[in-house]
């Protein structure tokens, strides 16, 4: 089991927001970083991004939550590759490209479910939860091969914090716990695993980077958003890293409730507060309709430059009862509306404007380290060999 983030450096965080909130300030960048306009429509340089980095790192495909009991599974299609995701009867998740052995139709159909066995559709071949080849249909007319070398294509794929991460790639060498650069032992402080998954959608959007630019961005709240949540937010953002992954917190604007009280009497939301970020395309945001819950924003590009999907699933502490349910789902309709209609309704717009041409780069301020950050990281990651990987998510 991971060992978890000491509560002291919990508490150090959420200090850190104090004394900025005091000062009225936060801290910045060294200078503006201007990154290509081309970056948001080029066809060439979106492949670079599918082909050198989603189907390279690994990706969170899935909570826990999603799949508590064994034999639950979910697929899904990542950057084109078709995924199984399966809680074995031993409890432990594996993860498969979708595709039976025989003749590359997917064996599980369903989006989510619980099965003994897959059975693909088209010919009735079945496979274990380990993907191996337990049947197939009138073998003796089929002729005889041997079956243990005809499995399903295994995936990389690790349960961390409550949260589960495939690579795409089966013959990826990237170490996992590497490249969460110990970022699980600070999320598992949610304990995730536990959780209850209220509900899920997916909503179209813009380019990728588009969709995500606005997760790191705080600068906008109380503009775009003053009709709904924004009109008395702060535009400031604190980032804390671990490596490539960020936790984005606004200075305490209540500072002084929170120094009254003892730092032994901050709670878990307290510690956790924030939206946490998990490169490259998944955000976590705290919210309380309905109870205690988050909504995991899981955001991966589309089938072409200027197209992205983002799933939104929204865990739960508990299980809402009956009267907290109504209040859940208000919550989670309100966050659909404000993605697709303010979020996703400008970034379409941004995406057309960028495509138009005019602008040789977009701006990033010294107060959005964020994606300052997350634009520099994606550079680097493209421009690595598979051997650099490693070492580069090892150092930070």
């Amino acid at each position: 089991m991971t060992k978890l983030v000491d509560k002291s450096e919990l508490q150090a965080m959420v200090q850190k927001t104090i004394e900025y909130g005091k000062a009225r300030t936060i801290p910045q960048m060294p200078e503006i970083l201007k990154v290509p306009a081309s970056n948001y429509f080029d066809p060439d340089r979106f492949n670079a991004e599918v082909n050198q980095i989603f189907k390279r790192l690994p990706l969170m495909l899935a909570a826990s939550a999603e799949l508590p009991k064994p034999g639950d599974y979910k697929t899904i299609e990542a950057v084109g590759v078709p995924v199984l995701i399966v809680r074995g009867q031993d409890g432990e998740v594996r993860a498969f490209i979708n595709s039976c052995v025989h003749r590359r139709a997917n064996v599980a159909t369903a989006e989510r479910g619980n099965t003994r066995l897959f059975m693909c559709p088209y010919h009735g071949w079945t496979y274990s939860h380990k993907g191996d080849l337990v049947g197939v249909a009138a073998q003796s007319d089929f002729g005889e091969f041997d079956k243990s070398c005809h499995k399903l294509k295994q995936l990389p794929a690790a349960e961390r914090a409550g949260l589960i991460w495939v690579v795409v790639n089966p013959h990826s060498g990237l170490d996992i716990d590497s490249f969460l650069s110990g970022y699980d032992r600070y999320l598992g402080h949610f304990g995730f695993k536990n959780w209850y998954c209220f509900s899920h959608r997916t909503l179209k959007g813009p380019n990728w980077k588009v969709a995500y630019d606005g997760y790191l961005d705080f600068y906008h709240l109380p503009v775009l958003h003053k009709n709904t949540f924004g009109e008395d937010m702060c535009n400031q953002a604190i980032y804390t890293a671990w490596g490539p992954h960020q936790r984005v917190q606004m200075p305490a604007r209540d500072f002084a409730e929170l120094a009254k009280a003892s730092e032994k009497n901050w709670d878990d939301r307290t510690l956790m507060t924030g939206v946490l970020t998990i490169f490259l395309h998944i955000s976590i945001a705290s919210f309380d309709g309905g109870g205690r819950g988050v909504m995991v924003s899981q955001l991966l590009p589309g089938d072409n430059v200027g197209e992205s999907y983002t799933t939104q699933i929204y865990l739960m502490e508990k299980k809402p009862s009956d009267e907290l349910e109504k209040l859940a789902h208000e919550q989670f309709a309100f966050l659909e509306n404000v993605v697709a209609n303010e979020d996703y309704f400008t970034g379409l717009r941004q995406q057309r404007a960028l495509k138009a041409g005019g602008l040789d780069y977009v701006m990033f301020g010294r107060n959005e380290g964020g994606a300052q950050r997350f634009h520099q990281w994606v550079d680097k990651v493209i421009a690595a060999d598979d051997q650099e990987l490693n070492r580069m998510f090892a150092a930070g």
